[in-house]
């Protein structure tokens, strides 16, 4: 939304903002709510990456929760800047999160081990390039909903066949919170001008980063 006093980053030149008035509460940070809620999802992953090295599990998931941190400081330096560079400081990691997720679903069946990381490190390489050139908008939005979709079927084999019930536990968690975000991302979207009006802002992309932060938990706590 336009900005209500200066700003130190100069004019918007991100292609997206969200509900929220711009520098209202600061003239360093653009979207104040959108960007202090990835904190406490940096803070979970942090606990997640020091008890995934305490436990000696794979360092895959020891990976992961380095991605999310990166993402989330993306994240925050996009909507605290609202400019173009940030933006795809933000996306380009969520895409390469989307590749990691793959690679730890699908690598355990997967026969040929070197050619899955090595097919989707390059995957990630070229298509932070074309990013980088072509500043993809629409396309961004499906082909990150594409990757999201791939997992899906691999999270649903391991949901069936575990008998883990705290896996089981974190799994409708993790579905509960994504439906809820969703929700929260898709009204902030889709009902500004409306909510622009209201007396309270609800803050949904705000509510949306820290559902999603909280999914750290539930492996957090298994």
């Amino acid at each position: 939304m336009e900005p209500r006093s200066s700003s130190f980053w100069g004019p918007v030149t991100s292609t997206h903002e969200w509900c929220e008035p711009n520098y209202v509460y600061s003239s360093y940070i653009a979207e104040f709510f959108n960007t202090i809620s990835m904190i406490p999802g940096i803070l979970l992953a942090l606990i997640g990456l020091v008890n995934s090295l305490r436990q000696h599990v794979e360092k895959r998931f020891s990976v992961l929760y380095i991605s999310n941190m990166i993402l989330a400081v993306g994240s925050m330096l996009y909507h605290a800047t609202l400019q173009q560079l940030q933006q795809q400081g933000d996306e380009t990691p969520m895409v390469w999160e989307m590749l990691l997720y793959i690679y730890i679903l699908y690598s355990p069946d997967w026969h040929y081990q070197s050619t899955m990381p090595t097919f989707l490190f390059l995957y990630g390489a070229v298509f932070a390039v074309a990013h980088s050139q072509l500043r993809f908008d629409i396309g961004f939005k499906v082909h990150y909903v594409l990757l999201c979709l791939l997992c899906i079927p691999r999270m649903y084999k391991y949901y069936i066949l575990t008998e883990d019930i705290s896996a089981k536990r974190a799994a409708k968690f993790y579905v509960v919170t994504l439906l809820l975000g969703t929700v929260c991302w898709l009204a902030d979207r889709q009902l500004c001008k409306d909510i622009s009006r209201w007396s309270f802002n609800p803050q949904g992309h705000a509510l949306w980063h820290i559902l999603m932060g909280s999914t750290h938990i539930s492996p957090i706590r298994s």
